[in-house]
This record gives structure tokens, C-alpha cells and sequence, in this order.
């Protein structure tokens, strides 16, 4: 036996049709920093001024060996893998922890833009930090007054 509700109306009426609707996963923005593997994705932040881009990866606790920033055909990507283990004995109990965290992020550089033999990383405090210099021809260069003759 399936057991129903109904409307008093015996069909779905549109405030609950809607309110169905939005109930779903499809409006539930608190797993957008989340993939499809239910691992954390770190925060980016995309930066662009004059001269360059910048992005910044929000990564505490890690270090600057666990990332590696590849470069290749106008495709960023950002990747990391930490593996942790740790065992402890204490008399006649054994405790024994592991974990495992990776991710990947990739970003598609517009290669007639971004000078890719010039990308630069940093790990500081935290925040993976990524250059990639604009190429000279595609910076704003400043006004310049015409004589007038």
C-alpha cells in the first residue's frame, strides 16, 4: 500500500506544485563549493588588473608541496593530493586514523591574452597564489598627447 497526500482538491495546486519544486537539490546553493564526489573544492578568486591575472586559491594547512599548477594548451589546472596517517599504541589499544584529500580546478586561459612562459605560483599564508602576466601587446598603454602642428 503507497500512502499519498493529497490536496483537498484531489489534484496538485500551483503553490505546491511549486513549493515541491523548490524543495529539490536544483535551489540548494550550499553544495555549489562541493563536487560531485562530496569533496570540499577550495574558494578562488579570479583577479585581473593592468599587467596581469591573478588567481587565489584558499588552501590552509596545506603546504606548498602538496599543490602542482600545470600549463598547457591554454589550460590551467590546479591540483592537489595530501595523504595523512597517523597510529598511536597505548597498552592493549591501537588507534589508527587516515584520510585522504585531493582536488583539481581547471581554468581555460586565453592564450592570445596570457603570456604562459611567464606564469608564476606562490603558496603564502594559506592562499595559493597564482600570476599569469598579460603579454605586452594586449596592455593598455596610456593616453599620449599629439602635437598639433
Amino acid at each position: 500500500m503507497t500512502l499519498m497526500k493529497r490536496t483537498q482538491d484531489w489534484y496538485p495546486t500551483f503553490p505546491s506544485f511549486f513549493d515541491k519544486f523548490f524543495e529539490g537539490n536544483l535551489m540548494d546553493w550550499n553544495n555549489w563549493n562541493y563536487s560531485s564526489t562530496d569533496t570540499t573544492l577550495p574558494a578562488v578568486n579570479v583577479k585581473e588588473d593592468n599587467d596581469s591575472y591573478m588567481i587565489e586559491v584558499a588552501a590552509p594547512g596545506m603546504t606548498k608541496e602538496d599543490f602542482k599548477v600545470d600549463y598547457e594548451n591554454g589550460r590551467l589546472t590546479i591540483s592537489s593530493e595530501r595523504k595523512n596517517e597517523s597510529k598511536e599504541k597505548d597498552g592493549n589499544y591501537t588507534r589508527r586514523e587516515f584520510s585522504y584529500q585531493s582536488f583539481q580546478r581547471s581554468f581555460t586561459v586565453p592564450e592570445n591574452i596570457v603570456n604562459g612562459d611567464k606564469i608564476a605560483a606562490t603558496y603564502k599564508e594559506g592562499i595559493l597564489h597564482i600570476s599569469l602576466p598579460k603579454r605586452e601587446e594586449v596592455k593598455p598603454k596610456p593616453a599620449r598627447a599629439i602635437k598639433i602642428s
